[in-house]
C-alpha cells in the first residue's frame, strides 16, 4: 500500500520519500526538511500516535495525516487532537487522498507564515514567542491570520508577558497596512495628564512647556496600526474621547477647535479582566464594545507547557549568536522547565535563558543553571527535600539524580540487553535515555543513537 500510495501521489508531481516504520521516518526527519508526514495508524512496534509524537518534536511545522480504518476513527481523532492536521478512512479515493495532501501542504505553508518562523522578520520584529506547536498557539495564529485581513478593531487580553504587542505586530505585518508604520502606546507608561496629548497631539501654548504644535501618535500612525497597550488603565475621560476618535476617524489636538482626519487601524489590549472592569463602571461600555470587534486570547505559558523545549532553544540560540559561546540546553534542563508555572509567562523564560547563558560555566546547561521561583502548590517539590525522615536535607537536583539511578537500574534489571524496551518502560527517548546513562555513570552501550 506504502508503494502504491507514493506512485500515486510521485504522478501528481509530489516529491515522495518512503519509510518502513516509525523509526526509519524520524531518522529521515531528523535530516531533511519534510512538509507533510503521511502515516498509517496500526504499525509495530511505534505507532502512528508515538511516531506523531516525536514527528512534530522533530519539526513542529510538519503537518500530519492518519490513515486509518472504519473502526478506529476515534483514535485518529485523538491523533488530530494531539497535534495531526487530518485524517483519511480507508479505502479511500485516489482524489480524496489527493485533495487532502493539497490542503495538508497548504497548512504547513499557512503555518510557517503565521507561526513566523520566516527569519527576517521574526529577528526584525522578535516575534519568536507566537511560535509553538501547541494547540492554543496554532488557534490563536489561525485567527491572527484570519482578522490580519480585515479592518476590524482587535482587542488582546492576556496576562503580562504572554506576548499582546507580538500579536499586535503580527496582525498589522499580515494586513493591508504592513507598509505603513506601526506605532506602540503604553498608557500604563504615560501620566494621565500627558496621555492626551500624546496620542491626539497639541496645538503651541495649549499648555506650559508646549512652545511648538506637536502630532499625536494617530497622526503618525495614518495609514498603518496603532497598538494602545493597557488601556484598562485610562480615565473615564480620555476613554470618551477615544471612542470619538474610533467612531468618527478623527482628532482633534489639546488646544485646537478643528479636527485632522486619520486613517487608522487600532489595536488594544490589556492584562485585566475587562468585562470585570466594565461591570464596576471603571472602564466604558460603548468603548469596551468598540474595541472588541474581535478579542484575541493569548495563551500563558503555564497552559501550553509543550511550547517551552522550542522557545528555550530560540533564546538560547539568540543568546549564542550575541556572546558567541557554543551553550546547548541538556535533556534534564529542558524536563526542569517543562514543570514550571511561569508566572512571568515569556518574558520570564527568556530572562531564564540569557542569564544561565550568561553565568553558565560549561557548555551545556543542567537544571541547576535554572533557578526557578517555585511556590507550594507548583508541580515540584521547591527547592530542597529530605533524604529520609529527620535525616539530612538533600538537594532537589541530587533527589532527581537519585531518583533517574534507580529508575533506569530497576528497568535496566529487566531488560538488561534492550536499551529501546527500557527507553519505552521508562517514558522517554533512547537518546534520552543514552544521555541519562552516561550523565549518571551507568553503563551504556556505545554511541549515542542517532535518533532523539
Amino acid at each position: 500500500m506504502r508503494a502504491t500510495t507514493a506512485l500515486l501521489l510521485r504522478a501528481e508531481g509530489y516529491v515522495v520519500d518512503e519509510a518502513g516504520g516509525g523509526e526509519e521516518a524520524l531518522a529521515w526527519l531528523a535530516d531533511h526538511p519534510v512538509d507533510l508526514l503521511l502515516t498509517d495508524l496500526k504499525m509495530e512496534p511505534m505507532d502512528g500516535l508515538q511516531l506523531l509524537k516525536r514527528a512534530v518534536e522533530i519539526a513542529p511545522r510538519l503537518s500530519v495525516i492518519v490513515m486509518t480504518a472504519y473502526g478506529s476513527i476515534e483514535t485518529a481523532v485523538e491523533a488530530m487532537r494531539r497535534g495531526a492536521y487530518d485524517y483519511i478512512t480507508k479505502p479511500f479515493k485516489d482524489g480524496e487522498l489527493i485533495h487532502r495532501v493539497d490542503k495538508g501542504l497548504e497548512h504547513a505553508g499557512l503555518i510557517s507564515a503565521v507561526d513566523l518562523f520566516a527569519g527576517e522578520f521574526k529577528a526584525r520584529h522578535g516575534l519568536s514567542s507566537l511560535v509553538g506547536r501547541s494547540q492554543a498557539m496554532r488557534d490563536l495564529t489561525t485567527r491572527i491570520s484570519r482578522v490580519a485581513a480585515s479592518e476590524a478593531t482587535v482587542l488582546v487580553v492576556g496576562e503580562s508577558g504572554t506576548g499582546k504587542e507580538l500579536v499586535a505586530r503580527a496582525i498589522h505585518a499580515l494586513s493591508g497596512r504592513s507598509r505603513a508604520p506601526f506605532v506602540p502606546v503604553n498608557c500604563a507608561a504615560i501620566t494621565e495628564s500627558l496621555l492626551e496629548s500624546e496620542l491626539f497631539g497639541h496645538a503651541r501654548g495649549a499648555f506650559t512647556g508646549a512652545v511648538k504644535a506637536r502630532r499625536g501618535l494617530f497622526e503618525e500612525a495614518h495609514g498603518g496600526t496603532i497598538f494602545i497597550d493597557e488601556v484598562t488603565e485610562t480615565a473615564p475621560a480620555f476613554q470618551s474621547k477615544l471612542l470619538r476618535v474610533l467612531q468618527e476617524g478623527e482628532v482633534r489636538r489639546v488646544g485646537e477647535s478643528t479636527s485632522i482626519q486619520v486613517d487608522v487601524r487600532t489595536v488594544a489590549a490589556t492584562n485585566r479582566d475587562i468585562e470585570l472592569e466594565v461591570n464596576d463602571k471603571r472602564f466604558r461600555q460603548d468603548l469596551f464594545y468598540r474595541l472588541a470587534v474581535v478579542t484575541l486570547v493569548v495563551p500563558p505559558l503555564r497552559e501550553r507547557l509543550e511550547d517551552v523545549p522550542i522557545l528555550a532553544q530560540h533564546f538560547l540560540d539568540r543568546a549564542n549568536a550575541r556572546s558567541r559561546k557554543p551553550h546547548r540546553l541538556s535533556p534534564s534542563a529542558l524536563d526542569h522547565l517543562s514543570t514550571y508555572g511561569f508566572p512571568g509567562n515569556v518574558r520570564e523564560l527568556e530572562n531564564l535563558v540569557e542569564q544561565a547563558a550568561a553565568l553558565a560555566e560549561g557548555e551545556e546547561l543542567l537544571p541547576d543553571d535554572f533557578p526557578l521561583r517555585r511556590k507550594s502548590g507548583d508541580q515540584v517539590p521547591a527547592v530542597v527535600i529530605p533524604s529520609s525522615p529527620g535525616g539530612p536535607v538533600q538537594s532537589l537536583a541530587d533527589a532527581v539524580t537519585d531518583a533517574e539511578r534507580r529508575a533506569i537500574t530497576s528497568a535496566l534489571e529487566q531488560s538488561p540487553h534492550d536499551l529501546s524496551r527500557v527507553a519505552e518502560v521508562l517514558g522517554v527517548s533512547a537518546t534520552t535515555l543514552w544521555r541519562k546513562m552516561k550523565r549518571l555513570g551507568l553503563k551504556t552501550t556505545g554511541e549515542e543513537p542517532q535518533l532523539s
